[in-house]
């Protein structure tokens, strides 16, 4: 990994696209009376809900938050379980935890990296209450057959769609699937606040539940009825609203700068031999990738793969393993999970590697990127990577 204090000359993994509107925003929003849960926060509540096409959202400080105070007001805790994919950011596996249930690790299709419904299904249990779904890196999840499982089995489906805003599956927009979807504004996000997160959901209820939850109002402060539903200190500041607004009115075009990067990238590795486009499924309109994968073939080790992040490294170039699946990290290799349970991840998490994608990168920059990975793949003596 780049370090924390890289110079101008590193090829950053992500990198925030900032304008002036950001910082005018921010300005006025420390100009205001209130830096918390005031007027920013209720405009990006409101701009992000419209964008999506919910009824309701409801801003956190991050996006494992807003996963646990989902849970909670979904009714999900001590003796549920919870089924998500092992391919996945650790933070939604800890929310579940949080929350007190278990976490029940499911295998991911193959191409999409999703979590794959038909596996899904052989791990629910009368004690399941949910599913969460990611939209890996991007690409959207198979949203009409999980829609159908959740409803034949009665569960509550919960759609985390922080690597995905703009992707689109079937003419919708991803973060409209679930009963909530939940967005988190960190890096690498596209629509990057440095912190932050969105609960969006059309559930009145499980909105007003949300809000209940995210803070203690000022009128309760000498209430003596606490009770279990004890809300938390997780307001979103108005900073970082102003920072979601302006990211928000300036989408359109922070996707489409990652768009033509995409380009640049597809265009170089077409003389990278083995290399296949990125995979998107046929009922996927749209999608808007996080990170650029590349995914190397089998003939490549873990040493091999380590070598060539070193290598890329050698000349600035920012690059890292996607993933490491859930099930094979220590705090749940303690409770049973292990190596071989859940092969397409495993298969997948060894060799996909993460390459630089933003838009302030430019053809040249990409076409580097391309070629010194394609000379590392020459040196560590494993060819041309393949699926």
């Amino acid at each position: 990994m780049a370090p924390d204090d890289a110079p101008d000359d590193w090829l950053l993994l992500s990198e925030p696209d900032g304008s002036e509107l950001e910082s005018q925003l921010v300005q006025a929003a420390l100009r205001a009376p209130r830096w918390s849960a005031g007027r920013m926060v209720e405009r990006f509540e409101a701009g992000f809900a419209q964008w999506h096409g919910r009824a309701h959202a409801v801003a956190v400080p991050s996006g494992t938050i807003g996963t646990w105070l989902a849970l909670r007001a979904l009714g999900i805790g001590p003796g549920d379980e919870v089924i998500a994919s092992t391919y996945g950011w650790h933070q939604v596996a800890q929310a579940v935890e949080l929350a007190g249930a278990r976490v029940v690790f499911s295998d991911i299709n193959y191409w999409s990296g999703c979590l794959d419904p038909v596996r899904a299904a052989a791990q629910v249990t009368p004690a399941t209450r949910a599913l969460i779904a990611g939209n890996v890196n991007g690409h959207p999840a198979a949203w009409e057959a999980l829609r159908a499982l959740a409803t034949e089995r009665g569960l509550r489906l919960i759609e985390d769609s922080t690597e995905a805003i703009g992707s689109r599956y079937r003419g919708q927009v991803v973060g409209s699937f679930g009963d909530v979807a939940v967005f988190d504004f960190s890096q690498p996000s596209a629509l990057c606040c440095g912190e932050g997160g969105m609960v969006v959901t059309d559930d009145a209820a499980v909105a007003s539940e949300l809000r209940y939850l995210r803070a203690r109002a000022l009128s309760d402060r000498h209430s003596v009825s606490v009770g279990a539903r004890v809300p938390l200190q997780a307001t979103m500041s108005e900073p970082t609203a102003a920072l979601g607004v302006a990211q928000l009115a300036r989408i359109d075009d922070i996707l489409a700068r990652r768009k033509r990067v995409e380009a640049a990238y597809l265009e170089h590795m077409l003389s990278f031999e083995g290399i296949k486009p990125p995979y998107v499924a046929p009922d996927v309109d749209e999608v808007h990738w996080m990170l650029y994968l590349v995914h190397l073939g089998k003939r490549f080790t873990a040493s091999a793969c380590a070598q060539i992040i070193d290598d890329l490294r050698t000349e600035c170039i920012e690059s890292a393993l996607y993933c490491q699946p859930l099930h094979q990290q220590f705090h749940y290799a303690q409770k049973g999970w292990q190596r071989g349970r859940l092969p397409l991840a495993e298969r997948i998490a060894d060799r996909a590697l993460a390459l630089p994608f933003h838009g302030a990168l430019e053809p040249e920059h990409v076409k580097f990127i391309v070629e010194t990975l394609k000379d590392s793949s020459i040196n560590v003596g494993a060819g041309a990577a393949i699926y």
